[in-house]
């Protein structure tokens, strides 16, 4: 980033140059000077015009390449930082985590690198200037005050994002289900509202037109100090470049730290294969979840539902990057999946049935065979005989322990344990057989 700003400011800098250079051949030309200095300032101008042009680019080259280097670093320090926790955050938590790593990223790039490239080219022109108080004290004025006005209020606009993001969400994938029942046209437009109210909340107070007031006022005070038109227009340059931070914007990070939750469900004892059963919204995939975040990484994984938009020998290999055909094979024969190895299944396997959705699942677990396997209604989408069939053949070939959610009580047999969900405090595990 060093290098960055050194670059950055020499741009500035040969910027500022231009127009002085400029400024002053044009006005010494009308009076006839030596053809030695109008060829020098010609010359200058020349290759400041270059100058600027190739700095500018070195630095974007430079600012970018540094801030993509930190990313790098950055995101690791998150990913290890969450990786020690003992509970991991929800999806959403997750979300903010990135969120925060991006906006800090943005900042560097688009707040602090323009500060610090504006703040050392309009100390040089001070300088220059002889310490022109009028310059001095423009300067400071959108250095300093109105950048510091712009950014002190930061907003946590989360609510609002996330809002945005659900009404998206349902406008995009549930588009056929309210154009039928005619509430298409009102989801949109209370999706426009939320994008209005979000994008007038994210601009913080602009006070450019004052930092363009300051600019001019400057400008006129120096022509009234009779200072050279040169020294004048160089000003007017610097200015241009302290205006754009009266509208620097600094996000407030958002909140990532989660209250636990209200209540923590008891972990039944792991042993063989246990089912649970129990009403709707009695917790079950609760269960599941605070299992899952017992156990250790290495040592269980709750099957992940989550198909890509790829061929279904990608989706599989998941569980198991180096795993063989032989193997791959072996899984869908248990799986019974009966789909092309190639066959491409669409976002969110849009491509394929339910039913073969779930069976591309479940032989991604059965070729993970993890020491404890975590199953959410597995066999959801298929018919009655062929999910009791399915179930059994990857209990059958998991290595001993399982945790499976179901509401059919006809899979029970196929269980060691059973453990009933209730209301909070009413649930018991029974034995089968």
């Amino acid at each position: 980033m060093k290098l960055a700003i050194v670059v950055g400011t020499l741009a500035e800098l040969a910027g500022v140059g231009l127009t002085a250079t400029a400024t002053w051949l044009i006005m010494r030309a009308a009076e006839h000077p030596p053809m030695a200095a109008l060829t020098v300032a010609i010359v200058a101008v020349r290759t400041l015009a270059l100058a600027k042009g190739a700095l500018r680019y070195l630095e974007r080259l430079t600012s970018h390449k540094a801030v993509l280097g930190e990313a790098v670093e950055l995101r690791g320090r998150v990913y290890d930082d969450l990786a020690r926790r003992r509970h991991v955050p929800s999806g959403t938590a997750l979300t903010r985590v990135v969120t925060n790593v991006d906006q800090h990223l943005d900042t560097r790039l688009r707040v602090t690198l323009p500060w610090i490239t504006a703040a050392a080219t309009g100390a040089t022109v001070v300088v220059v200037s002889g310490f022109s108080l009028p310059l001095a004290g423009g300067l400071l004025i959108t250095l300093v005050l109105l950048p510091w006005l712009a950014v002190r209020n930061p907003r946590d606009l989360t609510p609002l994002r996330a809002k945005l993001t659900e009404q998206a969400t349902e406008l995009v994938h549930s588009k056929e289900e309210l154009i039928a029942y005619g509430l298409f046209e009102e989801r949109l437009a209370a999706a426009t509202r939320t994008a209005k109210t979000l994008s007038r909340k994210e601009r913080t107070r602009d006070l450019t037109p004052l930092a363009i007031a300051v600019q001019f006022g400057t400008a006129l005070l120096l022509l009234a100090q009779h200072e050279p038109a040169w020294l004048v227009m160089a000003a007017v340059a610097t200015f241009e470049i302290t205006v754009p931070l009266a509208a620097l914007t600094r996000p407030a990070p958002e909140p990532t730290d989660e209250p636990d939750p209200p209540h923590v469900p008891e972990v039944p004892e792991l042993s063989g294969r246990t089912a649970v059963v129990g009403p709707s919204c009695a917790g079950k995939t609760t269960l599941l979840n605070a299992v899952a975040r017992e156990l250790e990484p290495s040592k269980g994984a709750l099957a992940d539902a989550h198909v890509f938009h790829t061929t279904v020998r990608t989706n599989v290999l998941l569980a198991k990057p180096g795993a063989t055909q032989e193997e791959l094979d072996r899984a869908a024969e248990i799986a019974e999946l009966d789909l092309d190895w190639d066959r491409v299944v669409g976002e969110r396997g849009e491509e394929i049935s339910g039913g073969q959705r779930q069976r591309l699942v479940l032989a991604r677990s059965v070729l993970a065979r993890p020491e404890v396997l975590l199953l959410d209604e597995p066999t959801e989408g298929l018919d009655p005989e062929q999910a009791d069939r399915v179930l059994a053949k990857v209990l059958d070939h998991s290595r001993g322990t399982a945790l499976v959610v179901t509401h059919r009580t006809e899979q029970l047999a196929l269980f060691d344990h059973v453990h009933h969900r209730g209301p909070v405090g009413h649930d018991h595990v029974g034995r089968v057989g």
